[in-house]
């Protein structure tokens, strides 16, 4: 009977030790590394015309790198001395198993609070940008 009982007691310290010693002790979340690029703008379209403090909304049009990329945000580009508008778009950072990309929209708005004509310029290619006039009366 001790016999039993000290093998059943060394079978359970064995397992117990065995499934401690395989637990994952490496448990942290991690959460997966975007990494964000500006795409260039093919087209923009909205109007040319406007009233102050109206809000007006433009539609641009970019194709992403790979058809994994999503809109992120405008954000401020420089060419040379000029300033403009980049689309960023924020990428997985697993590889992407998504066919090519299409042209995808995001909607730009703009609000004057003064009369006059304004360019909004969103990048196009390295050294140019599209340029839209719009007419604040």
């Amino acid at each position: 009977m001790k016999n039993f009982k000290l093998k059943s007691v060394l079978v359970v310290l064995f397992l117990g030790t065995a499934l401690v010693s395989c637990s994952n002790d490496d448990d942290k979340v991690t959460t997966p590394v975007e990494k964000a690029k500006i795409s260039f703008a093919t087209e923009v379209k909205g109007p040319a015309t406007g009233k102050v403090n109206d809000e007006l909304s433009y539609d641009v049009t970019y194709t992403p790198d790979t058809a994994c990329g999503v809109f992120n945000k405008f954000t401020e580009v420089t060419i040379g001395a000029v300033k403009g508008l980049g689309v960023e778009v924020k990428y997985p950072s697993d590889v992407c198993t998504l066919q090519t990309p299409q042209p995808q929209k995001a909607v730009y708005k703009f609000k004057a609070t003064a009369k006059g004509t304004f360019e909004i310029k969103f990048q196009k290619s390295e050294t140019e940008f599209l340029i839209q006039k719009v007419v604040i009366e």
